[in-house]
């Protein structure tokens, strides 16, 4: 009786507290499943032997209809009824419904061998906030994925997320990875689709938290039918994800080009109608109203980048630039009211010129459309300029002052 209480109290007995969550989002993957479970059993195993954490596996299951609750349960898993559908609301559910520090996701199709989550779990340990895995580095087995994905897909999301974000990860996609829980809390993911993916790893990159990588083998699934993953549609939406949460190069790319040739070409024009250029080269009124098109295209992306950056910065998905807190001081209200009317009348008072001069050569079309392209310039980019003063208060916190109240924030 005396030995059998001894060993009921050696530390190494005794139940550990769950630490480690391994959360495996599920929609009939009954075919699976039990091997999933199993090997992420294994994984535990070998955590709990290293670094002395216990851990628990969560299905966050999606709505299955062959079983796999009673799978899991009968595999020792804590089953989580996630109704809201997508691999993103999936994984959010289990997430919240997990009791560990450390978050690991993977999928449920086999694909994914948990045993490579130990290296991450010792990552996050020695102070990581994310690790994701690198199938790249890891290795992918034949028949595993396709190579539109292996050779176009990946590489390409995974290079316009670094260069976007600069990440420097070498797997963007890989649907293995492990996370703290606190940092999990402080990205605040929202995706429910497949874009969850890179929203985990943009968000970590603009909160510059520190991102490690591991190597993760990549297998053929176990099912017969086949994967949730739309590679068209799903690659798509993790695209247009990029851009969302780029306003620079969404926005603020896209507008120094357009406003570059738009003032190249007007610039040009005007040059050669003042007869400051030599020859009779000349663009023509064609190109002007091009000019005009693309400045006028450029300063509304330019208002919108700014646009972008405010909201991002106020709900807390990044710090606002450098070059925007030092302007702090002109981003205000009342300076784009003051500079687009400012504009706006220097139109009313170009337009005018115009007409006079019309009238004066008998109402015959003039000999160059320029002033005229450059009064309208002007108006439109004025007017721009103070509807999107009052847009960017809005966003700023309904103030004059655009970013202070955002950085008070």
């Amino acid at each position: 009786m005396q030995l059998a209480k001894a060993v009921a109290l050696r530390p190494d007995r005794q139940p550990r507290a769950i630490a480690v969550s391994i959360v495996m989002p599920c929609l009939d993957e009954a075919q699976s499943l039990a091997h999933c479970i199993d090997n992420a059993r294994e994984a535990l195993d070998r955590i709990a032997e290293r670094y002395g954490l216990g851990g628990e596996i969560v299905i966050a299951d999606n709505g299955s209809t062959d079983g796999s609750q009673l799978i899991a349960k009968a595999h020792g898993a804590r089953v989580v009824p996630v109704s809201a559908r997508g691999y993103g609301a999936a994984l959010i559910g289990g997430f919240n419904a997990a009791r560990g520090e450390y978050l690991v996701m993977g999928d449920a199709d086999g694909s994914y061998d948990f045993c490579d989550c130990v290296a991450m779990i010792g990552r996050l340990v020695d102070g990581a906030e994310l690790c994701m895995g690198s199938r790249f580095q890891g290795g992918i087995k034949p028949g595993a994925m396709p190579w539109k994905n292996r050779y176009i897909g990946n590489p390409a999301l995974t290079g316009i997320l670094n260069l976007f974000f600069r990440s420097g990860i070498d797997d963007a996609h890989c649907g293995l990875r492990a996370i703290r829980r606190s940092a999990y809390e402080g990205l605040g993911l929202e995706s429910t689709g497949m874009e969850f993916a890179s929203e985990m790893v943009i968000k970590a990159s603009l909160k510059r938290l520190r991102v490690d990588e591991v190597p993760a083998t990549l297998s053929p699934d176990l099912r017969d039918r086949a994967p949730h993953l739309r590679p068209w549609r799903d690659g798509w939406r993790h695209l247009r994800y990029l851009f969302m949460l780029s306003p620079t190069w969404a926005f603020g790319v896209p507008a120094l080009l357009l406003m570059g040739l738009g003032l190249l070409i007007l610039g040009l024009e005007l040059l050669w109608t003042a007869g400051l250029l030599p020859g009779p080269a000349r663009l023509g009124p064609n190109w002007a109203i091009v000019g005009a098109f693309s400045i006028t295209t450029g300063h509304f992306a330019a208002l919108a980048s700014l646009a972008g950056y405010l909201y991002t910065a106020r709900v807390g998905h990044r710090p606002l630039p450098s070059l925007v807190r030092r302007a702090a001081g002109v981003l205000t209200l009342e300076h784009s009211l003051a500079g687009g009317g400012l504009l706006l009348a220097g139109s009313i008072a170009g337009l005018l010129a115009v007409g006079v001069h019309w009238s004066m050569i008998g109402f015959m079309a003039p000999h160059s459309v320029l002033p005229l392209v450059l009064a309208t310039v002007a108006g439109a980019v004025g007017l721009q300029t103070m509807l999107g003063g009052f847009l960017l208060a809005v966003l700023g916190g309904h103030s004059g002052r655009f970013v202070a109240v955002v950085e008070t924030d």
